[in-house]
């Protein structure tokens, strides 16, 4: 779909897989977004632990698009913010779109207003289902045509795997997640939910939220979750850095339903955010409360990292296949 032909209502499609013990993953086409995940609780009480407008038609509404919150969508060109809305790559300076000298989540139209082509589906053991998109030379400045696939698989055993790739024919920064907010009490606030990161450290960033280039350390911080805790009334918007020996990225746990949630990636970095409220300007699909109604967990590379040296470089080269590959594993406890 050219991305200047707006979308309509009928463009939107909800596709579902279920496993064997019922659970139930809603993915919609616009962004490639988690639409919602039904899970059964301790009590075998069935409930949406993902949180997000009720109606598929809200996510193409203008107070959507203008909020850019990117309820369970694929994050891109580059997930996270880019200073000054530029960066250098091979001695040219590209132009991105950027308001008051921060680019957000791949610009003005990013990868979460486009609607994404089913490439593959299965309906059998452990379903699946591939979508695709396609981000050609300079759209929202940044070089080279790049070809874009998300695969979700629901496992038997509770297990959400997202795998996202890409391939360009020219040198380009790529940084690709997914922006889930889940609420494990599928009503209600996540204050009262567990937390534990693995990381020691955050990136430092300025008043913009911008990265410094430096890391702070945890060990005295509010935000340290190396030991489990209660979210409490905590607003959290950080890049935690994770630790390679450990197996787990993050665990959320929630005492009322029994639901852990253990995410496992292959990325440097988990963007944690805990807003402390979210709009009113439509209907969500469970009941949230007006005050830290949810928790999101972007697996990704740091933000940034074009304009800073001593970050995992973020430059997808011709012939090379980028790759984020993340599981979601729901256990009841």
């Amino acid at each position: 779909m050219n991305k200047e032909t707006p979308i309509a209502s009928e463009d939107l499609k909800i596709y579902t897989l279920t496993n064997k013990k019922g659970t139930r993953l809603k993915i919609l086409n616009l962004g490639a977004t988690i639409f919602g995940l039904l899970i059964k609780d301790k009590n075998g009480n069935e409930l949406n632990v993902v949180v997000g407008p009720k109606n598929p038609e809200d996510y193409i509404s203008t107070d959507y698009q203008n909020e850019n919150r990117c309820f369970g969508a694929s994050i891109g060109r580059y997930a996270g913010r880019i200073s000054k809305g530029e960066f250098e790559l091979e001695g040219k300076k590209y132009s991105l779109f950027q308001i008051n000298g921060v680019h957000l989540h791949g610009g003005l139209r990013g990868f979460q207003h486009k609607i994404w082509s089913l490439e593959t589906e299965n309906k059998k053991m452990n379903p699946s289902i591939t979508l695709g998109c396609f981000s050609e030379d300079l759209e929202e400045g940044y070089p080279g045509n790049l070809k874009i696939e998300v695969k979700y698989t629901l496992s038997e055993d509770d297990e959400m795997q997202i795998e996202y790739s890409a391939t360009t024919n020219k040198k380009t920064p790529v940084n690709l997640t997914n922006h889930t907010y889940f609420n494990l009490n599928g009503k209600g606030s996540v204050s009262d939910h567990q937390l534990y990161i693995n990381a020691e450290n955050i990136l430092e960033v300025d008043e913009k939220l911008i990265p410094t280039g430096k890391f702070l350390p945890l060990e005295d911080h509010p935000k340290n979750f190396w030991e489990v805790k209660e979210i409490q009334q905590l607003k959290v918007d950080d890049t935690f850095v994770l630790e390679k020996d450990k197996k787990n990225a993050a665990i959320v746990y929630s005492s009322q339903t029994g639901i852990e949630m253990q995410v496992i990636t292959n990325q440097p970095a988990v963007v944690v955010y805990i807003p402390d409220h979210l709009p009113e300007l439509w209907e969500y699909q469970i009941n949230i409360s007006s005050e830290f109604p949810s928790i999101c967990l972007e697996t990704q590379n740091y933000p940034d990292a074009p304009n800073h040296k001593n970050f995992p470089s973020a430059i997808l080269h011709p012939g090379e296949t980028y790759l984020n590959k993340s599981q979601f594993l729901f256990k009841i406890k």
